[in-house]
């Protein structure tokens, strides 16, 4: 039998026949294949991975065969139909606490979590209000509460799928207090749309982006990520969540969450899109007006999900599975 991958077998300890069908399907060429969609976002597949002498993991490059020159992506929009199709089926049971999102209910307190943290790490005006952008909302598990915190001057929560935009306007009716001008926005459109639906330049700046279980639905990261950052203010934080691609993340997410457990639908998820965070930093790196050297302007954070417990965050685990990520635009916060 071939070699078992020891961070694996050590993360999870499950009964010998899982771990044999586990194994099979994990070490499958299928699992380990290059991402057809790497040239986007740089994304590179395990089967390029190598280890340098640090212990730190890099990524091969073929110098003497150098993929072709491609256009970033075909296509203006960043909307995938096939992934507003899955989630319009998911649309009714949205705030089902033990539906089909109850790992995005629990992850929720981890969200307002990170953002805290990022937060705290430089210096604000006592009560200061912060205005948000939720991109990708759903249902609006998040949008609702970021309403409702103190420190909030406004949500917009924009999301392209209709069905879950309906879904959370009919919840958020549910508080008198949403509906209050200015207190929650839900608009059904894309991120490179938003200019349609807010023609005021202004209204188009938030000091607090959000992005949370997003970017691994989206076929061209790089600019649709790009849009995000165009909608932040100088001196505010793009914050967000994905998935590692990396054997582990595919046995827990994939084939654990999916298939064995069933905690989250079938077909959610495509292994090939997550988005090693070299990746993500590679990306920002490129990106003038962010500040992506080791401090307070760069966030990471690695969370795992353990069945009975819910979502724990772990130091270092953001190479293996689900992370949150927080990258600061340079520049003073002005409201």
């Amino acid at each position: 039998m071939a070699s078992t991958c020891p961070t694996t077998s050590r993360l999870l300890q499950l009964p010998a026949a899982v771990r044999r069908v586990a194994l099979c399907q994990t070490l499958t060429p299928t699992v380990l294949r290059a991402s057809p969609i790497a040239t986007s976002f740089g994304r590179d597949s395990p089967a390029t991975t190598i280890t340098n002498t640090q212990g730190r993991r890099d990524y091969a490059t073929a110098q003497a065969n150098p993929p072709p020159t491609r256009p970033q992506t075909p296509s203006s929009s960043s909307v995938n139909e096939t992934e507003v199709s899955h989630f319009s089926a998911l649309a009714s049971s949205w705030w089902d606490p033990h539906g089909s999102s109850r790992l995005l209910h629990l992850m929720n307190p981890l969200r307002h979590d990170f953002i805290r943290t990022c937060l705290a790490r430089e210096a604000r005006e006592p009560g200061e209000k912060l205005r948000y952008l939720d991109i990708g909302c759903g249902g609006g598990i998040f949008a609702e509460s970021a309403a409702r915190m103190r420190n909030s001057a406004g949500v917009v929560a924009v999301d392209p799928t209709p069905e879950v935009i309906a879904v959370a306007k009919q919840h958020a009716r549910q508080d008198p207090t949403l509906m209050e001008p200015g207190n929650l926005q839900y608009i059904n459109t894309a991120i490179e749309n938003l200019d349609q639906h807010l023609p005021d330049a202004a209204a188009r700046q938030f000091d607090i982006v959000t992005l949370f279980e997003v970017i691994e639905h989206i076929q061209h990261p790089a600019p649709f990520l790009r849009n995000c950052l165009d909608s932040l203010k100088p001196g505010g934080w793009l914050i967000g969540s994905t998935i590692a691609r990396h054997p582990v993340s595919w046995f827990t997410t994939k084939f654990m969450a999916e298939d064995v457990l069933g905690l989250v639908p079938r077909g959610t998820h495509d292994w090939n899109q997550y988005i090693q965070p070299h990746e993500l930093r590679d990306w920002a790196r490129q990106q003038p007006e962010l500040s992506t050297s080791d401090g307070p302007g760069w966030q990471m954070q690695g969370v795992i999900y353990v069945p009975g417990l819910g979502w724990k965050q772990v130091d270092g685990s953001e190479t293996i599975g689900n992370y949150f990520f927080g990258v600061k635009k340079r520049g003073l916060a002005s409201n």
